[in-house]
C-alpha cells in the first residue's frame, strides 16, 4: 500500500486525477456490447463562468453518469457550449468599444470573424471550470452550436419546418430590447418593482355627449391608442359600446368595444387599448378585428417616438424617448383639461396616484423592455406541442418530480407562437431571401433560393439570426451527427416549390453558407442508430422547462419520431442562506470555485447532492460544505487507520466469509446501504442516496465498526486485528469507495489506489470499477440484532456518564442484572467490547445495588447496568446541577411556547424567525427531558 499523508489535501488530488482520467480517455464510451446510457449537458453559454447553479446541475449529472459507468453501462455524457447570440455579441462589442471601434464600422463577415477569434482565445473558460468540478464529460467529442455539423442541422430544421407550414413570418408583438436592438425571449426579461404612477384620463365622446374615463401607467402610449374597452357585463357602459371617442392630442377617432379584458372593479372599468404596445391589448385588438398590419406603432427600435401611419402625432413629440414623451403628454393633457387629478387622503390634488409598477428590464442591457410590433419568424408551437403533451401523459417521458406535470400541461396547452428571429449578427443567419416584390424564398443555400426565384430576380438575405433556443432545442440529436447519421423521417416532405408557402407571408426556403468550421471533430456517423437516442435522462433547472426542455421534446418528436429523453429531472434553485434569490445586485452570490479552493470539489459536490431534495430549492450553507470536507477527512483518517493495521484492498467482489457477529453485522450494514443507494438513485433521490452513504460511513463504519474490531491495549501496546476482520474491513472499505465515487470522485480514486498492494496494483481505476452487489443472502439478522444491541448499550452508558460529567477515561464498576439466559450469553460474548468502549468493569452482582441511590442506572431492554457512583461524583451537587439545568431549560421552553402561541408573532414575524423559534423550542424541550431522565437515574 502507498502510505497516505497525514493531512488530506484535496487540491493536489483533484489536479492529478482529473488529468489522468482525461488523458486515459476514461470519459469516452468504449464498452462494445454494453448497454448504452446517454445524457446531454445543458450547453452553457460560451461566454459563461461557472456559477452555483451550474455546480448543482452538473454535479447531479455527473453522479448519474459515474453511477451508470460503475454499473457497467457504456455511459456517454455529451458536452458542449451554446454560441449565446446576445451575450457573445455584447462581449465582443464591449472589447471593440474599448478600442474605439463599433460593430457597424466593419462588414458583417469581418465582425463575425472577430467573434470566432474571441471564441478561440477566450471561449473555453467554463469548460475548464467544469473540469475542476470533476465532470466526467466526453471532451473528445465536445460540440458547439455554431460548429459546421450542428449548423447544418439547424438550417435543415428551419427549412423543413417552413416547408411543412410550421414556420412562418408574421407581424406580432415581441419583447423588444431598445438597448440591444433585438427581440428577446421571456427568459431574458427580469421584472423589477419600480415606483411609478397611475394617471386617469378623460377621453371625450365624438358626439359631444360627455367623456369616458380611463386609467393608465403609461400615458404616452395614448398616442397610438386604437380603442377603449369596457366589460360586456358592465351596465354603466352598455349604451356606449359601438360609439367613438376623439383622442386628445392626436384627434384620432377610436371605437368603444366590449371585451372581458376590462375589469369593472379596476379603476373606472374602462381601459385604453394600444395593441401595438401591450400584449394584452394586442389580443383585445385581434378580437376587435384589427389586423396586425393596421395596428399603430409609435416607437422606433430605440424606443423613441416615431410618427404613426396616420401622421397625427405632433412634431414636437417625435424623437423623444419614452420617459420624456410621458412628461410632455401629461403636460399637454393637463393643459387641455383631459387629466383627472388624484386627490390624496389629505385632500391634496396630484397629477397621478403613486403606484408600484412591475416593470420588465433586459437582463443584459438593463433598459426597460418595450412590447413592440414587428415582423419576425415564428414556429407553430401549438402544433409541435401536441405530441410532447401526449408523450408526458402516456409516460413516454417521465417528469420528476411529478408535481411539475401540471405546470407543463398548463403552459403547453396554452402555448403561443414561438418567435425565433433575433436582430443580431452573431448566430445562425436565417436562410431566407427577400425579392423586391415581397416574395420570400427559403432554402438551404443561396443558390437553391435563386433557383426558386428564377433568373434575374435580385435577392437579399434576411439579416436576422435565429434565437439560440432554436438551435439548442436540437441538442439531443444534432450533437450526434444528425442529419448525416440518420435516415429520412417517414413521410418527410420534399422541398417546397417556389410558389408554395408555409404560413402567413410564407415562401420557399434558403439558407446561409455555413459558418467557419469548428476545430472540434464531428461525431461518428450512425451514433444515433447505436442506441444513443432517446437519451436516458435530462437534468435541468425548472426555470428552463419551457425555454429548452419542452422545445427539445417538440423538435425531437417531430424530427426523430421519438422522445429526446426518457426522464426529465427538474431540480430547484440554489438560494442564499436566508432563502432569498441570489443576484449580483444583492451581493449574495456564491462563487463555487472559491468553495472548491477552500474545501475541495468533493465537499461541494456532496453538499449539492445531500441538499437536493425533490421539489425544493437549496439554501446555501458554507458551514455544511465545510462539514462535508470534514467527512472526507474522516474517511481519509479511516483509510490511514486501515493501512496502519494491515487492512488493504479486497480481492473479491463478494463479501469474505465471516464467523464473528461484528463482521456479519458490518457486511449486512454494507448490503443494506447498497440497497438504499440503489433505490434512491433509481428514484432520483439524490439527498437520500448521499445521506445513506454519509450515515453508513461516518457512524456505522468509522465510529463503530473500526472501534469494535480494534483490539485492546495490553501493557501499553495495541494488539493486532484478527485476519477475518482485516479481510472484511478491506472489503467494506472497497464498497464504500465505489458507492461514494459518484459523489466524491477525487478522494475515492486516491484511496482506491492507495489501499492496493504495490506488488499487485488494481486492474482498473475506480472510475471504471464494478458497482457493489446488494445480495441479501449475506445478511445475518441475528448478528445484526446482537451488534445493534451492543451499540445501544455502549451509547446509553456513554450518554449517561456524559450527563453526570464523569470523565470518559475513568473506569467505573457496574452491576448487571435482569438479563435472561440468552442475554447473559450475549453479555458474556460482548463483555470485553462493552468494558473497553463503555469504560466499565463488572462487579459481583448484588441485587440490592440495582436499587441504590448511589448508582447510575442504565436500562437497555430488560438488562440494567448499575454504575457505582460512590467516590466518583458528589451526588448532592450533581442533583443540584441537574435540577438547576432542568429549571432553566423549562423556563426557556415555556417562553418560546408562549411566543409560538401568540398569533401576532406567528403572523407578523419573518418565516425564518418563526422556524427558528420552533427549532429552539424543540431543543429546549428535549434538553429538559434529557436532564430529567438523568436526575431520575440518581434516584
Amino acid at each position: 500500500m502507498t502510505e497516505l499523508p497525514k493531512t488530506f489535501d484535496p487540491a493536489d488530488i483533484e489536479r492529478r486525477w482529473y488529468a489522468h482520467w482525461e488523458a486515459q480517455g476514461l470519459f469516452h464510451p468504449d464498452r462494445p456490447g454494453a448497454e448504452p446510457w446517454t445524457i446531454v449537458n445543458p450547453p452553457p453559454n460560451v461566454t459563461g463562468a461557472l456559477h452555483i447553479g451550474h455546480a448543482l446541475d452538473n454535479t447531479l449529472q455527473d453522479i448519474l453518469v459515474r453511477h451508470a459507468r460503475l454499473k457497467g453501462k457504456d455511459a456517454l455524457w455529451i458536452v458542449g457550449t451554446d454560441h449565446a447570440g446576445i451575450a457573445t455579441q455584447m462581449v465582443v462589442e464591449r472589447q471593440m468599444a474599448a478600442k474605439g471601434e463599433k460593430r457597424t464600422d466593419f462588414a458583417r463577415e469581418d465582425f463575425i470573424a472577430k467573434v470566432w477569434d474571441w471564441k478561440a482565445e477566450s471561449g473555453g473558460e467554463i469548460t475548464r471550470q467544469l473540469r475542476r468540478l470533476g465532470c466526467s464529460m466526453d471532451w473528445a467529442n465536445e460540440r458547439f452550436t455554431m460548429d459546421e455539423g450542428f449548423s447544418k442541422a439547424v438550417l435543415k430544421v428551419f427549412v423543413d419546418l417552413y416547408n411543412e407550414g410550421l414556420l412562418y413570418r408574421d407581424k406580432r408583438l415581441v419583447n423588444w430590447d431598445p438597448g440591444l436592438g433585438t427581440a428577446i425571449s421571456d427568459l431574458e426579461v427580469e421584472t423589477r418593482e419600480v415606483q411609478g404612477r397611475f394617471w386617469h384620463l378623460r377621453y371625450p365622446l365624438a358626439d359631444g355627449s360627455g367623456f369616458i374615463e380611463v386609467a393608465t401607467t403609461r400615458p404616452e402610449t395614448m398616442l397610438a391608442d386604437m380603442a377603449v374597452a369596457v366589460n360586456p357585463a358592465d351596465e354603466r357602459y352598455a349604451a356606449l359600446v359601438g360609439k367613438q371617442v376623439r383622442l386628445p392630442i392626436t384627434g384620432r377617432l377610436i371605437p368603444i368595444v366590449a371585451d372581458e379584458h376590462a375589469d369593472p372593479a379596476l379603476g373606472s372599468g374602462a381601459v385604453k387599448i394600444t395593441p401595438g404596445h401591450d400584449f394584452n391589448d394586442f389580443e383585445v385588438g385581434k378580437r376587435a378585428e384589427i389586423e396586425a398590419r393596421d395596428m399603430l406603432n409609435m416607437l422606433d427600435a430605440k424606443a423613441q417616438v416615431t410618427q404613426t401611419a396616420d401622421g397625427l402625432i405632433p412634431a414636437d413629440l417625435l424623437g423623444l424617448p419614452t420617459a420624456d414623451a410621458r412628461k410632455r403628454v401629461v403636460a399637454l393633457l393637463k393643459d387641455q383639461g383631459f387629466l383627472v387629478p388624484h386627490v390624496d387622503k389629505d385632500g391634496i390634488e396630484h397629477d397621478a396616484e403613486p403606484r408600484t409598477i412591475q416593470t420588465p428590464y433586459g437582463d443584459r442591457s438593463g433598459v426597460v423592455i418595450e412590447p413592440w410590433l414587428t415582423d419576425q419568424w415564428y414556429v407553430d408551437a401549438a402544433t409541435l406541442a401536441k405530441p410532447a403533451i401526449a408523450a408526458v401523459r402516456s409516460g413516454a417521458i417521465r417528469i420528476v418530480p411529478k408535481t411539475w406535470e401540471k405546470t407543463f400541461f398548463n403552459w403547453m396547452e396554452n402555448i403561443q407562437p414561438w418567435c425565433v428571429s433575433r436582430q443580431l449578427w452573431w448566430g445562425h443567419r436565417i436562410p431566407a431571401w427577400f425579392a423586391e416584390d415581397g416574395r420570400i424564398f427559403v432554402a438551404l443555400t443561396e443558390a437553391e433560393a435563386q433557383a426558386q426565384a428564377g433568373e434575374g430576380i435580385v435577392l437579399r438575405q434576411d439579416p436576422d439570426v435565429l434565437d439560440t433556443w432554436f438551435s439548442s432545442a436540437l441538442w439531443p440529436f444534432a450533437t450526434m451527427g444528425w442529419p448525416d447519421s440518420n435516415p429520412p423521417r417517414d413521410g418527410e416532405v420534399a422541398a417546397r416549390s417556389a410558389d408554395g408557402g408555409g404560413g402567413p407571408q410564407s415562401a420557399p426556403l434558403a439558407a446561409a453558407p455555413p459558418p467557419p468550421p469548428s476545430v472540434v471533430p464531428l461525431p461518428v456517423p450512425g451514433r444515433i442508430l447505436e442506441g444513443r437516442y432517446p437519451n436516458d435522462v435530462l437534468v435541468s433547472g425548472f426555470d428552463i422547462l419551457f425555454f429548452w426542455d419542452a422545445r427539445m421534446m417538440m423538435q425531437g418528436l417531430h424530427f426523430m419520431g421519438d422522445v429526446p429523453f426518457k426522464t426529465l429531472y427538474l431540480h430547484g434553485l440554489v438560494r442564499a442562506g436566508d432563502g432569498s434569490k441570489m443576484s449580483k445586485s444583492k451581493g449574495n452570490t456564491v462563487d463555487p470555485l472559491g468553495l472548491i479552493d477552500r474545501y475541495g470539489a468533493d465537499a461541494l459536490r456532496f453538499f449539492m447532492a445531500a441538499m437536493e431534495s425533490q421539489g425544493r430549492d437549496i439554501k446555501m450553507d458554507e458551514k455544511r460544505v465545510e462539514g462535508y470536507r470534514n467527512f472526507a477527512t474522516k474517511l481519509w483518517n479511516a483509510a490511514r487507520f486501515a493501512q496502519a493495521n494491515g487492512i488493504g484492498a479486497s480481492t473479491t467482489l463478494e463479501p469474505p466469509s465471516a464467523t464473528l457477529a461484528v463482521n456479519k453485522w458490518i457486511v449486512a450494514e454494507t448490503i443494506r446501504t447498497v440497497q438504499a443507494v440503489d433505490l434512491a438513485l433509481a428514484d432520483y433521490r439524490f439527498d437520500g442516496a448521499a445521506n445513506a452513504i454519509y450515515q453508513f460511513v461516518w457512524s456505522r463504519f468509522c465510529d463503530w465498526y473500526l472501534e469494535l474490531i480494534k483490539p485492546p491495549m495490553v501493557d501499553g501496546e495495541r494488539g493486532e486485528i484478527d485476519a477475518e476482520s482485516k479481510a472484511v474491513a478491506g472489503w467494506v472499505l472497497d464498497q464504500i469507495l465505489v458507492l461514494l465515487h459518484p459523489f466524491m470522485p477525487f478522494i475515492t480514486e486516491e484511496l482506491w489506489h492507495a489501499m492496493s498492494d504495490p506488488a499487485r496494483p488494481r486492474a482498473n481505476d475506480l472510475i471504471v470499477a464494478q458497482w457493489p452487489m446488494a445480495d441479501a443472502r449475506s445478511i445475518d439478522p441475528e448478528a445484526e440484532r446482537e451488534i445493534d444491541w451492543l451499540i445501544r448499550v455502549v451509547s446509553e452508558i456513554r450518554s449517561a456518564r456524559t450527563e453526570m460529567n464523569i470523565a470518559p477515561s475513568l473506569k467505573m464498576e457496574s452491576y448487571v442484572g435482569g438479563a435472561s439466559e440468552d442475554q447473559q450469553q450475549k453479555i458474556a460474548r460482548q463483555w470485553p467490547t462493552i468494558s473497553r468502549l463503555a469504560r466499565i468493569e463488572r462487579a459481583d452482582l448484588d441485587q440490592r445495588a440495582l436499587g441504590r441511590s448511589n448508582t447510575l442506572q442504565v436500562v437497555v431492554d430488560e438488562v440494567t447496568f448499575a454504575l457505582q457512583l460512590e467516590g466518583v461524583i458528589d451526588l448532592d451537587a450533581e442533583r443540584a446541577r441537574l435540577t438547576k439545568g432542568i429549571a432553566a431549560a423549562e423556563k426557556e421552553r415555556d417562553a418560546l411556547a408562549g411566543r409560538l402561541g401568540n398569533p401576532s408573532f406567528v403572523e407578523r414575524a419573518k418565516p425564518e424567525a418563526v422556524e427558528k423559534a420552533k427549532a429552539d423550542h424543540a431543543d429546549k424541550a428535549a434538553e429538559a427531558e434529557r436532564l430529567g431522565a438523568a436526575l431520575a437515574r440518581l434516584g
